[in-house]
């Protein structure tokens, strides 16, 4: 059963949870809508794109922006931008070669101001070629969006799950999985990008997997990186 629709995290900030499985593993999804000043709505790594779900977004206001976060998180992305004709879609650049028949209007970069600016700030997590995820931060709210980079799963009615993540040292806290370290092609250069996640002023975490972190945040994510 899907959980309610859009919980409110704070005024302009909003997630929807939804079941999600890969490679057999119950990691459960997350959807965060913030609502930007001018009363449009930036989508982040939108789930599918039922009624329910288009109607509880539409009641928020118009859709002016859809971000794939990074290169993983783009499975809903076409029918969004089909259903949102006037939105602009932001998607890093290994996404076009990836999905040639997405609408792709803007290339995610580290100098990209596109929707972001004034509410919120944003970079590229360099090191990890092959996911080219991209952080968020809503500044007014103090959160911290996290897609792949870190889960943060407390409860998984899965043994296969739960087996995975204690091997990871990703059970029950904000921690990256053995995919991420797989991944990791430059140390140095992903460091640099921890270093700045952890220059900006967050105390929630809202990653894509797992539950959101409330408070503590950044100290949580400064011990999941303590081995970089």
């Amino acid at each position: 059963m899907m959980a309610p629709m859009l919980e409110p995290l704070s005024d302009d900030l909003f997630v929807q949870e939804v079941p999600f499985r890969a490679t057999g593993l119950s990691l459960g999804g997350r959807m965060t809508v913030v609502r930007l000043p001018e009363g449009g709505l930036w989508v982040h790594s939108p789930i599918r794109l039922e009624e329910e779900v288009r109607q509880a977004v539409d009641a928020l206001g118009p859709v002016r922006f859809l971000v794939a976060p990074n290169v993983m998180h783009h499975l809903a992305l076409g029918d969004w931008a089909a259903a949102y004709p006037s939105a602009r879609v932001l998607a890093p650049a290994g996404l076009r070669k990836k999905r040639p028949e997405l609408r792709i209007d803007v290339e995610l970069s580290d100098v990209l101001d596109v929707g972001q600016m004034p509410t919120i700030d944003h970079m590229r997590t360099h090191g990890i070629p092959r996911l080219e995820e991209f952080v968020f931060l809503h500044r007014p709210s103090r959160s911290l969006l996290l897609t792949d980079l870190a889960f943060n799963i407390h409860h998984s009615p899965s043994w296969m799950t739960r087996s995975y993540l204690k091997l990871c040292g990703a059970w029950q806290r904000l921690a990256p999985t053995v995919v991420i370290k797989l991944l990791l092609r430059d140390r140095s250069a992903f460091r640099s990008s921890v270093d700045r996640m952890l220059c900006w002023d967050f105390d929630r975490v809202v990653p894509c997997h797992g539950q959101v972190l409330e408070h503590g945040g950044k100290e949580a994510l400064r011990e999941a990186f303590s081995w970089v």
